[in-house]
């Protein structure tokens, strides 16, 4: 008896129906007998466990998508029409991919060069970049740097800046900013004024409530279309993810 009810049930990776056989009105003969039968099975049939352990992930993966699909639908406005966040690729694209970033994140800078190749490949994707500034006191000088640099000198200044930022590699100061902004001609005593106002602050706090709200602790992470992708993507994943979205 015990056996027959044991196999289907583990085989199917759920618990026994409460209906099937009632645990607590077992004698204590009887639960010992039930205790063999399934450590019997389990060692027999080891896979069953997997397969329960492969199901359980699955769903839970599955959950996770779709609640992170509900937090982009729930914030779409702020994520990919804030009204100050950078905008480049093509401003028209079919695609929009919004990428939160910290300019101390070794990952970010690796995944800058796999977003260049992506915007280069594919003419028809919205890039959007989100100053998120948490690996300390160096990344909000650089991130507050660059949000100023955009204020004052505009977007061209910024992207410049920007992939100056990702390609750096020592440590931020206002003499190393300054003397990365002096490359491209920037009025650097302007954007220097201009890193401690209340826009400045704004926008990044902003960006900070926003990435509270879609649960976002770590840098990089992308919003594609409808879905969150947290962690570093290389460049085939992405195009796979662009061509998925299209259809």
């Amino acid at each position: 008896m015990f056996t027959r009810l044991i196999a289907p049930a583990l085989a199917l990776g759920v618990a026994l129906p409460v209906a099937a056989m009632d645990l607590k009105a077992l004698t204590d003969e009887e639960r010992a007998l039930f205790r063999a039968e399934v450590r019997s099975y389990l060692m027999e049939n080891p896979q069953v466990i997997m397969d329960a352990v492969d199901k359980l992930q699955a769903q839970q993966a599955n959950a996770e998508a779709q609640a992170d699909q509900t937090l982009v639908s729930d914030n779409a406005e702020a994520i990919f029409n804030d009204g100050y966040s950078f905008v480049g690729g093509n401003p028209d694209g079919d695609i929009t991919l919004v990428e939160f970033l910290d300019y101390r994140c070794g990952y970010c800078k690796r995944a800058h060069a796999e977003v260049a190749k992506l915007l280069e490949t594919d003419g028809n994707i919205r890039l959007i970049i989100k100053e998120f500034p948490i690996l300390g006191d160096q990344s909000v000088l650089a991130s507050r740097f660059a949000v100023a640099t955009k204020q004052v000198a505009g977007d061209d200044s910024y992207e410049a800046l920007h992939d100056a930022l990702m390609s750096f590699n020592g440590d931020v100061s206002m003499p190393a900013l300054r003397r990365l902004a002096n490359t491209f001609g920037l009025d650097t005593d302007a954007i220097e004024a201009r890193m401690g106002s209340e826009e400045v602050t704004r926008e990044i706090a902003e960006t900070r409530a926003l990435a509270q709200a879609l649960r976002i602790s770590g840098t990089p992470t992308f919003v594609m279309h409808d879905e969150l992708l947290r962690g570093y993507l290389p460049y085939d994943q992405m195009l796979a993810i662009v061509e998925e979205k299209r259809g």
